[in-house]
């Protein structure tokens, strides 16, 4: 069974499965786990270790239009260095502190490989599902596409301290409660831009038709690309960039992006079904632990 496979089979019985936090009263809530092997490659420091998994969930709250209040980590390693913590939690409290919210604790624990296992909390009254756009609506994104690609590549090459700085992406917590004030669904690009509009799809039985000139990719993919389909990859397809991927009403465009701290993009239009790019299937291929 693969992992798309399990969380299909989670979701039969937890109906919060398909929304990038459950939601109990006005709290959102969310959890993930980050390996060393699938998610921190070689030269990937402890602090970056911190604040990429805090962040991770803190990007779900920001899906839910939430305010983000707070957040715990586990932290498991085969031994425990005192300079690694130090540094991991040093990540923690920065990233929450870059979303105005408090890191409080989480635990330790003896493992074979650094694991890190997350949790974030926020508050919405009215908070954003994945399902509820319609055709008309536009598709808009927040930031730029195929960062955390490039910077994977740059791992590789040992360009460790430019791969790191690219890793540390800033939760969309602000841009999120101001797309909340007028989206129709929304949800984080961790699976990757293609996967995510998918999972759209499903979730308000619509179709996106995308216009691949309009969809901002990283400058970062630039040093890295091999060619003009390789940038294009990296940037729809290969994901753990953690932007919004949202649709607002056509009339709300303009005044989201006016009132958000980050760029917003319209790439494209809800459609009655199908996923394109410029007029082509877009296959449903993205991030996989």
């Amino acid at each position: 069974m693969d992992e798309r496979a399990a969380l299909a089979l989670v979701g039969e019985d937890v109906d919060a499965a398909g929304d990038d936090c459950a939601v109990v009263g006005d709290i959102v809530a969310t959890t993930d786990m980050l390996h060393e092997t699938t998610d921190f490659p070689d030269g990937t420091t402890r602090y970056t270790a911190g604040w990429r998994a805090v962040g991770a969930s803190l990007s779900d709250v920001a899906a839910m239009g939430a305010d983000a209040t707070a957040a715990l980590a586990v932290y498991g390693a085969p031994e425990f260095r005192e300079e690694e913590v130090s540094d991991f939690l040093r990540g923690c409290t920065d990233v929450c502190e870059a979303v105005d919210a408090e890191y409080v604790g989480g635990d330790l624990d003896g493992h074979e490989e650094f694991t890190v296992a997350t949790t974030a909390l926020g508050n919405a009254d009215s908070p954003v599902y994945r399902s509820g756009t319609e055709p008309g609506d536009s598709v808009c994104v927040t930031g730029t596409f195929g960062r955390t690609g490039a910077a994977l590549r740059l791992f590789r090459a040992d360009e460790t301290e430019r791969a790191n700085d690219l890793f540390r992406f800033e939760p969309r917590v602000a841009a999120g409660r101001v797309l909340g004030a007028h989206a129709t669904a929304m949800m984080d690009s961790s699976d990757g831009l293609a996967r995510s509009l998918h999972q759209l799809a499903e979730a308000s039985n619509c179709g996106f038709a995308i216009d691949a000139e309009a969809v901002p990719i990283d400058s970062a993919v630039d040093e890295v690309a091999r060619d003009a389909a390789d940038r294009r990859e990296l940037g729809a397809h290969f994901g753990e960039d953690f932007e919004l991927v949202c649709t607002l009403p056509a009339d709300a465009v303009e005044d989201a992006k006016a009132a958000a701290p980050v760029e917003i993009t319209k790439i494209g239009t809800v459609t009655e079904s199908g996923i394109t790019m410029d007029g082509e299937g877009l296959p449903d291929r993205g991030y996989t632990h």
